[in-house]
């Protein structure tokens, strides 16, 4: 793996509750990377991207652990300097379009506010800039998206304005929470193969949360499997799907239906105790899988 840009180190979270919700969880993201960060719901991915952001919610605490970014400790770092990282290199594709975007405001306006304000941008150069962002994200009729309101577009024209908003400051690092999930199938591998294109173009690296393996499979150059707040397994993509090591990954991996094992019955995720049992037994070997 290249130098990392994000470097998350015994990250430990809890409700005031005193329920652990992230326990020594440690994750490097390299340049140029597209990290996926895969498990149940409530497995803890949502949370350690809110943690990377600084909008978990007040209901949480970080208990311990360091988050640095390009060396600078988010955690510990003041308010000037978040409010000046955030927005510019480090932004956000978020999971639902429809409510991310203001349903009172033009979508140009949602575009260039951002590129005036953190940018220093004129508002004539933020409206070719917009302009610009939507062709790269495929709009063929940018002028039109650009005096619509979001309920005037579809789901997946929100999600690209969202996408081009996330690129638009050309930012080293991008949080995507779920992006695809609100989405039908032939949109969502649309979307991917957008977020892809324009990741390597900008040389931007990606922490993607998801619970969809599949989507893992299509984007993602190394995984993070995550389950009850901590980390089950880490590895580079091929290898995961190849040569799972963990008990719990392998039953993630068990529980998708294959194309190739038609009628094949699933078999739902063991127990903890069960999987510890799991973990003496042999691996089984499992075909390949290429990304792309």
């Amino acid at each position: 793996m290249t130098q990392a840009l994000l470097d998350i180190y015994a990250l430990d979270a809890a409700l005031k509750s005193g329920k652990a919700i992230l326990r020594n969880v440690t994750l490097k993201v390299g340049a140029g990377e597209i990290h996926g960060l895969v498990g149940e719901s409530g497995a803890g991915k949502t949370s350690i991207a809110k943690a990377i952001l600084g909008i978990l919610s007040p209901t949480v605490i970080v208990t311990g652990g360091v988050i640095k970014f390009d060396g600078d400790d988010l955690l510990r770092a003041d308010d000037a300097k978040i409010r000046g990282l955030l927005g510019t290199d480090i932004t956000l594709i978020p999971q639902d379009p429809l409510t991310a975007l203001n349903p009172s405001r033009r979508i140009r306006a949602q575009l260039t506010d951002g590129l005036v304000l953190k940018l220093g941008l004129s508002k004539p150069a933020a409206l070719d800039r917009a302009r610009s962002l939507l062709d790269d994200v495929h709009i063929t009729d940018p002028e039109r998206v650009l005096r619509s309101y979001p309920h005037e577009l579809s789901g997946g024209m929100r999600q690209r304005v969202l996408i081009a908003q996330a690129f638009a400051p050309k930012p080293r690092l991008i949080i995507a929470d779920e992006p695809t999930t609100a989405l039908d199938v032939t949109v969502q591998k649309q979307i991917l193969r957008l977020i892809r294109a324009l990741q390597r173009e900008h040389g931007t690296s990606v922490v993607f949360v998801t619970h969809d393996l599949g989507v893992v499979a299509q984007i993602c150059d190394r995984v993070t499997v995550l389950r009850e707040g901590e980390v089950m397994e880490q590895a580079d993509v091929n290898a995961l799907f190849s040569a799972p090591q963990n008990a719990y990954t392998r039953a993630l991996l068990d529980a998708i239906p294959r194309y190739d094992r038609p009628g094949e019955r699933r078999q739902p995720i063991p127990s903890q105790t069960t999987l510890a049992l799991l973990e003496q037994t042999p691996k089984p070997d499992t075909p390949e899988v290429t990304h792309g």
